[in-house]
């Protein structure tokens, strides 16, 4: 074997053996002798073997979970939550060389962050406003991880656990407010029955022959039933007679 081929072979296997491939989703950091020379990628690229290496950055939405923590609210409860936040590398050399572990890092200032913003929160504020306090979440997260070339796109509180006694409290003052609102709606329901029976009085005081028809449909309502009570029905003119007889009678009797 001549020089020529075993040049030729010495070629071909520096060529395989410094070829690489990053797919659409990755970026490639590329270092020579320690130092950053770019970043390459997607697709097919070469490196000098022994003298250049690449660290492969992931650029898809990476879902990290929060492992569940307790805190102190503002109000002096402690709650325990848990956190998912979504985030990506926006840019791959800041990823690489800024910070050691990106999602390590991640994590850590989410643990940090949740625990500051939720000290600054009443317990119902934590409950109530969970989509605000996310936001929040977000907003201060990003601003951290945005020296490591992460860009956090959505962080979402997934369970909030609170104490069972405070629990048990909550709920008898629900318990509490839903009776309220029934004695309230009672009230209201007697008040506007009794505005309506004052004005059928009135309205009865001006016809009396309406009182008498009333009467007769009790009358007829009560015998519909079947019932066996004999009811007898006498008119107002009758009382109001017997009453001036008595009057008449007393004073005769005392003449």
């Amino acid at each position: 074997m001549d020089y020529l081929s075993v040049i030729v072979i010495l070629g071909v296997l520096l060529f395989f053996s410094g070829a690489r491939v990053a797919n659409q989703y990755e970026r490639a950091v590329r270092f020579r002798l320690g130092k950053y020379v770019g970043t390459c990628g997607p697709g097919f690229f070469w490196i000098a073997p022994m003298l250049e290496w690449v660290v492969k950055v992931d650029l898809r939405t990476i879902t990290a979970s929060v492992e569940q923590q307790e805190a102190i609210t503002k109000d002096n409860v402690p709650i325990k939550v848990s956190t998912v936040i979504w985030y990506r590398a926006v840019d791959p050399e800041k990823a690489v060389i800024e910070v050691m572990d990106v999602r390590a890092a991640v994590v850590q200032v989410a643990l940090t962050t949740q625990r500051t913003l939720i000290g600054q929160y009443t317990m119902d504020d934590v409950l109530k406003e969970q989509a605000i306090l996310s936001k929040q979440m977000a907003t201060t997260i990003d601003l951290a991880t945005e020296p490591w070339g992460v860009k956090v796109e959505r962080v979402e509180m997934k369970n909030v656990e609170i104490p069972v006694s405070m629990q048990n409290v909550m709920a008898q003052e629900a318990e509490a407010l839903r009776e309220k609102r029934a004695r309230i709606i009672k009230a209201e329901a007697e008040k506007e029955a009794a505005l309506r029976l004052c004005e059928a009085a009135e309205m009865i005081a001006k016809a009396p022959v309406a009182l008498e028809l009333r009467r007769m449909q009790m009358i007829t309502e009560v015998g519909a039933d079947q019932n066996t009570t004999t009811i007898i029905m006498m008119p107002s003119e009758f009382v109001s007679m017997a009453s001036g007889i008595a009057q008449i009678g007393k004073s005769l009797a005392k003449n």
